[in-house]
């Protein structure tokens, strides 16, 4: 194998993480029905999805198709960001480099030398431009009664960002290649003389847990529903930066570039069903009760530790519900800090869903980070737009979901079934 191959790094990101921790991730993990519409879910899930989101939702009221039985197996989705065309760039990076190496620099030192211009201008451009892959996997079931709901989730998300950083000792060493004689073009070997580095960084939360959840009937004929959701969460982070000519893509599985750790962690949530026909529904969730932090590995002297935190999340919500219709605005209450090259975000969001005789659904949504981002390192996370449908015949379900941004395209499917 040749020792410097970015497009093996931009590949082998994928493959070795999805090895390595192939359903973890720090993003909250959502249904399919949840990504089609904007992300909400606290004020609306339905009983499969409530232990990803609200376990109070396992014992609302919802269509009378769904209120007795839920299953989600599984529940996938993935999102992939490159503002800047940054596999293309890798690409025209690694063409540039075989066509130098290919030169026979004796009879051509004039094609050497531009081509040592256009490889300079190229990592220039390159520097700093990042690839996001995000990944989510869940599983669910819940079975509502009369008296409690108990319900069964696992899931979790993988969020891994491959970047490139341009070595200042690589500027000058191209620019004097490129008025170098004819043995010094020889003598240049740009699979080992390079500095440039590239790093790979990745992050990972999984959890399994119970969820427990009530509904309580007031005296003004409205419901108050309380759930908890008791589970086991595992961090993991993934950190791995080389130079190209030291890059070896068979180092990828190597513990000493993974941190993990685990511990029991609790969420908790609350829903209020109101109106002359209970027609309205807010919800509130408190996520990860139990703060956890996990410092990554540094693989290189110089390169600094990150700190992968998982700290409590609070997000509220408001529905209005018809025979044909799901109205939903939620809000993050706090701010999830960025690890790597990302943004720190906090959602505001809207969805709707329509429904044609509980056979077939349409969804779409809206969300907008607040968080304020002006030193923004990486990858921006600003406004969303989402749409998705649902098939559901016979209590089997079908949800696909799709995402686009100025940076992000992503899609969702799930298969379940609702009784």
């Amino acid at each position: 194998m040749t020792p410097y191959r970015l497009t093996k790094l931009s590949l082998a990101i994928g493959l070795s993480i999805a090895t390595t921790s192939a359903i973890a991730s720090p993003q909250a993990f959502m249904s399919s029905r949840s990504f089609a519409m904007g992300g909400t879910g606290v004020a609306v899930a339905h009983p499969a999805a409530a232990g990803a989101t609200n376990p109070a939702m396992m014992a609302a009221d919802h269509h009378e198709w769904s209120n007795d039985f839920g299953l989600m197996l599984p529940s996938v989705n993935a999102r992939f960001a490159d503002e800047e065309e940054t596999v293309d760039q890798i690409d025209d990076i690694q063409d540039t480099i075989d066509r130098f190496q290919e030169l026979d620099k004796t009879s051509n030192p004039q094609d050497a030398r531009q081509a040592a211009g256009d490889l300079r201008r190229q990592l220039n451009d390159f520097d700093r431009d990042t690839v996001r892959i995000d990944g989510g996997l869940g599983l669910a079931l819940a079975v509502p009664t009369e008296s409690f709901a108990v319900g069964f989730f696992t899931n979790g998300n993988i969020r891994a960002t491959v970047r490139g950083e341009f070595d200042e000792d690589d500027e000058q060493f191209l620019e004097d290649l490129e008025n170098a004689t004819i043995p010094e073009l020889i003598a240049a070997d740009l699979d080992h003389d390079l500095e440039s580095r590239g790093r790979i960084l990745a992050s990972a939360v999984a959890e399994v847990g119970l969820s427990i959840a009530t509904s309580i009937e007031l005296q003004d004929s409205s419901r108050l529903q309380l759930g908890v959701s008791p589970k086991y969460v595992q961090l993991r982070t993934f950190q791995y930066t080389e130079t190209v000519s030291g890059f070896e893509d068979d180092e990828f599985d190597s513990d000493e570039y993974q941190t993990d750790k685990s511990g029991f962690n609790l969420d908790v949530g609350a829903a209020y069903a109101f109106g002359s026909r209970n027609q309205w529904n807010a919800g509130i969730a408190v996520k990860n009760l139990i703060t956890m932090e996990l410092d990554s590995a540094a693989s290189r002297p110089d390169e600094e530790k990150r700190t992968l935190e998982l700290d409590p999340m609070v997000t509220a919500g408001i529905a209005h519900k018809g025979d044909f219709h799901v109205l939903t605005a939620e809000v993050d209450l706090t701010e999830k800090k960025a690890f790597g090259y990302e943004d720190d975000t906090q959602w505001v969001a809207l969805g709707a869903e329509f429904d044609a005789f509980r056979y077939a659904q349409l969804r779409f949504g809206v969300r907008q980070n607040l968080a304020s981002n002006d030193d923004n390192d990486g990858i921006e996370e600003d406004t969303q737009f989402t749409a998705g449908i649902g098939l559901s015949p016979f209590g089997a379900r079908l949800d696909i979901g799709g995402l686009i941004s100025d940076a992000d395209l992503g899609a969702a499917i799930e298969f379940g079934a609702a009784f």
